[in-house]
C-alpha cells in the first residue's frame, strides 16, 4: 500500500468515523474469510461498516475525527455506524456465533471510549423497531379495551332482547 492510498484510506475513514455514533474494535484473529463475510453482510443490513485497518492507520482517522483515542493492539476488525444499538448487536452477535475466534475489545459510542461490557449491554437493548412496537402496543392497549367493553356490552344487550 503506497502512501498516497493510506492517506486516502485515512481521510476516508476520517469523514465516516465523524458521523459514526458507534465504533466497535474487535479481535478477528482465526476467522475464514467466510465467516468476515457474513459479519459483513449483517453490517450491510443494517447500514454500518466493517474494514480490517492497520492499527496507526485506524488511530490516525480516530485522532483526526477529534474523538476520544483507543488502544490498539493486535488484529482489529473495525465496525461503525450511526446506530448505535445495531452496530454493537452486530459485533455481539458475531461474537456469539464465533465463539472462539471473535471477540469484542473496545470501542467509541458518542465520541467517548467504552470497554467490552458496555457495549455488549448496548448490544442486549432493544432496537429502533422493537421499541417502537413496544409503544404501538402501549398505545393501543387503553382503545383495544374499550373495543373489547363495548362488544362485550353488545352482546349483554343482544341477549337481553332476545
Amino acid at each position: 500500500m503506497t502512501k498516497i492510498d493510506k492517506q486516502q484510506l485515512v481521510s476516508e475513514m476520517t469523514d465516516e468515523f465523524k458521523n459514526a455514533n458507534a465504533i466497535v474494535v474487535c479481535d478477528y484473529k482465526g476467522m475464514t474469510v467466510f465467516d468476515l463475510e457474513q459479519i459483513r453482510i449483517a453490517a450491510r443490513a443494517s447500514d454500518a461498516k466493517v474494514k480490517v485497518v492497520k492499527n496507526t492507520l485506524a488511530l490516525i482517522a480516530i485522532k483526526e475525527a477529534g474523538l476520544e483515542t483507543l488502544e490498539l493492539v493486535e488484529t482489529n476488525l473495525v465496525i461503525w455506524g450511526e446506530d448505535q444499538i445495531a452496530t454493537c448487536k452486530i459485533a455481539d452477535q458475531a461474537a456469539s456465533a464465533n465463539k472462539e475466534k471473535f471477540k469484542v475489545k473496545s470501542g467509541l459510542l458518542e465520541g467517548k471510549a467504552s470497554d467490552a461490557a458496555t457495549i455488549t449491554a448496548m448490544a442486549k437493548l432493544p432496537g429502533r423497531e422493537e421499541l417502537l412496537g413496544m409503544l404501538l402496543n402501549v398505545w393501543n392497549g387503553p382503545a383495544r379495551s374499550i373495543a373489547i367493553g363495548l362488544q362485550a356490552l353488545a352482546t349483554k344487550k343482544t341477549e337481553e332482547a332476545a
